[in-house]
């Protein structure tokens, strides 16, 4: 009796599944939305006129303005309402998102995507805080891991979307599409429950700064390093000013009061290696779709929606064994899981700097699915050692360090994989750089992209230009690869040692009622 009497109490009421559905739902639409418009930016640039510097921050501008702003909305839905900060981030995720329907100039796109990312940050931590505070100890391990897998294959969402409309429709549909689902998702969100801590503290205005400036400054100096050099004394100002304000920003935390975030949470081995295994999971993985999408587009000569479908079989992996990770967590924990998870993420990467001119789509299948495994098994972890050492009234917090974490290190694995790559096809393309006419130096050395199109009208002499193009574009590939994977490798043996040992993932003793429909804002 007792064995089915558990059973019945781990089991989902269908209150439960549905929250669950809206809450991933709106995490998939914000992750999905950072890769979307990868698939558009030729024509982007072709129908607007942008240079390929708005390019990059039609892109980037999203990124920037959600990073900054997580750590301040996760504090605001404990305080305010997860579900009310939600809604308010639906309704302007929406509505930045229709924007370039009618504001289509490069600079209203770049505005409209930074608005956008206001938006989202309010979106991302509310939807892990509403679950984490939802279920309770028992149940939310299986909510968190289905969530994590659903935020770590949204970006393939988000390929996969845009490829199918552009197979039909201009670049505008896409901005369609995100208003759309937004708007069907700010109805949906009225429909599930809302929690908030129900002893506020005072709101951390200085600390909301502090780290906004911080993460802000740091992922700008990031986002601006492959096009200005590593070196370049704005980046370096911007990195070491970002640095530099975090640990300000720790210092001030720690003397204040009621902290935006309590620094001490670091202290916790279980809660650091979570966080630092997220920042590197999203790192390599971000990384690892730059070189790839260019790899099957321009070497494979994939189409945007075949690259999306090459893509798919890592998020089938990923929920996978996201969804399985109640029962691997307690059974292996998370010391291993998360070595384990980042080597395999290591070897992976080694074998796509193994990729050549003759590799086939199986050569590179091998790798992704490879890939997928070792995110699958440390994705869920991490995110589930954050939301299990964090107290249930500061989840918004917990959920902004776990969506933090994430988009800190995407931006530091696309422009480190962006700048090896530059630097490796810069290197190996000068010989094609010094044959060709002076006109069409600087773009057959500025890209592959920008090769392939030289090459299109340079005659007989095209296809060997393109054929050296390729060659040198792999050459840079294999050496980013090759750097990704051992900053992997390293750092799986590193958390090895750092991650508590034992089975299963320590939590604080803490265990907190569930809310009702009734807890609404």
């Amino acid at each position: 009796m007792a064995g089915k009497y558990t059973r019945t109490a781990d089991r989902m009421t269908w209150g439960q599944i549905w929250t669950l559905t809206v809450a991933c739902a709106a995490v998939a639409l914000v992750v999905a939305a950072m890769a979307a418009l990868n698939t558009a930016l030729a024509d982007l640039a072709r129908d607007t006129g942008a240079t390929q510097s708005q390019l990059t921050w039609i892109v980037d501008g999203y990124t920037l303005t959600l990073a900054c702003l997580l750590l301040p909305s996760g504090a605001l839905g404990d305080r305010y309402g997860r579900r009310g900060l939600l809604v308010i981030g639906l309704l302007l995720f929406g509505l930045a998102s229709a924007s370039p329907i009618l504001f289509d100039a490069p600079t209203q796109i770049i505005g409209a995507r930074a608005v956008t990312g206001v938006g989202a940050a309010f979106v991302m931590p509310a939807t892990l805080s509403i679950l984490t505070a939802s279920f309770p100890a028992r149940q939310r391990a299986r909510a968190v891991g289905i969530w994590s897998g659903v935020a770590g294959s949204g970006g393939i969402a988000g390929l996969l979307g845009s490829g199918l409309l552009l197979e039909q429709w201009t670049w505008h549909a896409i901005f369609i599409g995100l208003a759309g689902v937004s708007a069907v998702l700010f109805v949906l969100t009225f429909t599930i429950p809302s929690s908030r801590d129900d002893t506020p503290s005072p709101f951390d205005v200085r600390g909301a700064v502090l780290s906004a400036t911080a993460i802000g400054v740091f992922v700008l100096g990031i986002i601006e390093a492959p096009q200005r050099g590593w070196l370049d004394p704005w980046v370096l100002a911007a990195i070491v000013g970002g640095l530099a304000a975090g640990a300000v920003f720790a210092v001030v935390e720690a003397r204040t009061a009621h902290p935006l975030l309590d620094v001490r949470l670091f202290r916790n081995r279980t809660f650091g290696v979570g966080a630092t295994s997220l920042l590197l999971q999203f790192l390599a993985t971000f990384g690892l779709f730059f070189l790839i999408v260019q790899h099957l587009q321009l070497v494979l000569g994939y189409s945007p929606l075949q690259s999306a479908l090459a893509l798919a079989p890592i998020a089938v992996v990923v929920i996978g064994l996201s969804v399985a990770a109640p029962w691997l967590i307690p059974r292996i924990g998370l010391r291993i899981l998360t070595c384990v998870g980042l080597a395999v993420l290591g070897v992976a990467l080694a074998m796509i700097g193994q990729l050549d001119a003759g590799s086939s789509y199986r050569d590179v299948a091998v790798p992704l699915v490879i890939a997928s495994i070792g995110l699958g098994l440390c994705t869920a972890p991490a995110t589930t050692a954050i939301v299990q050492n964090t107290p249930t009234a500061k989840q918004g917090v917990a959920s902004a360090v776990n969506d933090a974490t994430r988009e800190i290190g995407a931006a530091i694995g696309v422009a480190l994989a962006g700048s090896v790559l530059a630097a490796g096809y810069g290197r190996n393309i000068q010989p094609a750089v010094d044959a060709v006419p002076d006109a069409a130096k600087q773009p057959v050395s500025d890209s592959l992209a920008a090769a392939l199109e030289v090459s299109k009208a340079a005659g007989p002499q095209g296809g060997q230009l393109a054929d050296f193009a390729k060659d040198a574009f792999l050459h840079g590939m294999q050496e980013a690869s090759t750097v990704l994977a051992g900053i992997m490798l390293v750092t799986a043996v590193v958390l090895g040692f750092w991650a508590p040992g034992g089975r299963g993932i320590a939590a604080i003793a803490e265990e907190p009622a569930p809310p009702t429909l009734a807890d609404v804002d």
